[in-house]
């Protein structure tokens, strides 16, 4: 089947759940293009017929490689480099072939300057059908994408085009052996020379793409802070010039033996005395890095997504044919609500997902638009600033609820399987052990968990009068009763009780003096704090069940035939929210 037009959800959802008529001019500011677009409807079907190709390369291509990829790996580490093997090789001559490294990159370095989420889509693709395919071919863009942002300048015409052609790719060297969340402790140092270049000492771990030929590193500048104010951010190359002859920069030691995504390289590297260039400022490589996280970690979510799409459709194809007490699995009444409670679930991910990337791609244009010193018109500005506040908002739930679904949703399609799960002959069992990586780089999902949770505490601190006034003075009772809709009133209400429900729980946590309640200094401290911080994954979960509710009641208010999926997932959720509350009441 084709992952594209054989998929109703996705062609509705590229349809009418992305904001095309702020996404198009971005992209084609001038019809007719060079390229002989005439109008924006021309210029989605454009779009629209690339993710019909990709949809049909990955569903054929990649798939069938997929279990040959796990069971023969991705090649192997010889003389400080990774060598890929023919199956890996072949994939790589498929993307160079079809373009795929070269979708968003800009016109005049070789690539076709498409909106970033026809990238991010083909990422769920390619993961639905092979996940370390996805993994290894992912380090290409992001690198070209940092490159271009960040530079170092004198690198990104030498470089970019080779990206786009395939030639050389890269990878992001942030984790060291006792620094993985905790960023701000990594060893690695950096030695500044006379020629304005430095030499960098350490060793990174678990490095996707080691051996891509380029990367981004995190570094400390000797003598400056210690923590993640004294971080800097490094560009390195694998093989540099010395005297008119090549030599290796740093080494790749090691490809290590994982429990899933064999198919592609997780290595282990080392920098001795390996030149490296400065990227941007000094002390502000967490920052920089901070970019790279936001499109990784929706990548990743994407990733998650893909994983659970590709194992719930087989399932549920095995449940239409297997026959058990004289009819199909799928018939039996525990097996079909379970299928359906599997589906709502995936198909309510899908749909946040692809809102929240509607909101990246603006945000990542306009961005980019900044950064190449290209002022922003008060129309654009208040665009921007909208796309990057959800974003930022969506950003590490969307990674969290698609990465803990994922796993989740992959072990129940094994469980539908039965024993044939179990076995290798049949690829759900790759797909769950391959959905454990999602939940854990980029971000684990407590990481993610943290990070939403600070983005509440800094809105409270911020602007506490708004912020608990929002709940104290604004019960939704009006908008309920005028509501045009079933689905809006019942996310109005849901929506409060929850809000409710979360200032009860900062309340009980943070014990602010009530008559000092606006005056957050006089009452926050780090021992209230951490008392809070034990609630941070339900907290993350609750807020990924309101945001995903919200997206489908736009949904449904746009199409009548969005109701039905609207309220199979609020009462899906009705009873997690439930569970949730009665937490935060005795804890």
């Amino acid at each position: 089947m084709n992952y594209y037009s054989d998929e109703k959800e996705w062609k509705w959802l590229f349809n009418n759940a992305i904001n095309w008529d702020k996404i198009i001019p971005l992209y084609f500011p001038k019809f007719p293009t060079e390229d002989g677009i005439n109008s924006k409807e021309e210029a989605i079907q454009f779009l629209e017929e690339l993710l019909t190709q990709t949809g049909e390369w990955t569903s054929t291509a990649v798939a069938d490689r997929a279990a040959t990829l796990d069971k023969e790996g991705c090649g192997e580490v010889k003389d400080g480099k990774t060598i890929p093997n023919e199956h890996l090789q072949a994939l790589y001559n498929e993307c160079i072939e079809l373009g795929v490294f070269g979708l968003t990159m800009p016109k005049k370095h070789g690539g076709m300057d498409l909106p970033a989420l026809t990238n991010l889509i083909m990422v769920g693709q390619m993961s639905r059908a092979c996940l370390s395919s996805c993994t290894q071919t992912a380090f290409f863009t992001s690198i070209a994408d940092m490159l271009l942002r960040f530079g170092p300048e004198e690198f990104k015409d030498k470089y970019i085009p080779k990206i786009v052609e395939g030639k050389i790719s890269g990878a992001m060297c942030l984790t060291e052996p006792g620094a993985g969340s905790d960023v701000g402790a990594i060893k690695t140092t950096a030695t500044p020379q006379d020629d304005g270049t430095y030499l960098l000492n350490g060793t990174k771990t678990f490095i996707t793409n080691a051996g891509g030929g380029l990367g981004y590193a995190l570094a400390r500048i000797k003598g400056e802070p210690e923590g993640l104010e004294g971080i800097s951010m490094f560009f390195v190359e694998q093989e540099i010039e010395h005297d008119g002859q090549k030599i290796q920069n740093y080494k790749v030691t090691k490809n290590e033996e994982k429990m899933g995504l064999h198919g592609s390289f997780t290595c282990e590297m080392v920098y001795e005395n390996s030149k490296s260039h400065l990227v941007g400022e000094k002390n502000m490589g967490f920052k920089y890095m901070l970019h790279l996280m936001n499109e990784a970690r929706l990548a990743v979510g994407i990733q998650a997504l893909g994983c659970m799409e590709g194992a719930i459709n087989y399932a549920k194809e095995y449940a239409k044919e297997r026959i058990q007490f004289d009819k199909p699995i799928l018939e039996l009444p525990l097996f079909a609500r379970n299928i359906e409670d599997y589906e709502t679930e995936m198909d309510a991910i899908r749909a946040m997902v692809v809102d929240t990337i509607s909101y990246y791609d603006i945000f990542q244009k306009l961005d980019l638009k900044q950064q190449e010193s290209c002022d922003l018109t008060d129309e654009e500005k208040k665009l921007y600033e909208d796309a990057a506040l959800w974003t930022r908002k969506r950003t590490p739930i969307l990674k969290y609820y698609c990465c803990e679904a994922s796993t989740n949703l992959t072990q129940k399609a094994i469980q539908l399987l039965g024993g044939y799960g179990f076995m290798k002959e049949y690829p759900v069992e790759r797909m769950h052990r391959d959905s454990f990586a999602p939940l854990l780089y980029e971000g684990t999902s407590q990481v993610q968990a943290l990070m939403a949770l600070k983005d509440i505490v800094k809105y409270a601190v911020k602007d506490p009068k708004r912020f608990f006034a929002n709940i104290f003075f604004n019960h939704p009772i009006g908008a309920i009763i005028n509501a045009e809709s079933d689905c809006t009133k019942r996310f109005a209400s849901s929506h409060y009780e929850f809000k409710k429900k979360m200032i009860g729980l900062l309340i009980k946590c943070l014990k602010p003096e009530m008559n000092k309640i606006f005056n957050p200094k006089a009452w926050m401290d780090m021992d209230r704090v951490n008392i809070l911080m034990t609630h941070a994954e339900t907290l993350c979960q609750a807020l990924s069940y309101m945001e995903t509710l919200r997206v489908l009641c736009y949904h449904a208010n746009k199409d009548e035939s969005r109701h039905d999926l609207f309220f199979r997932y609020d009462k899906l959720i009705t009873p997690r929210m439930e569970a949730i509350y009665k937490d935060w009441s005795i804890r």
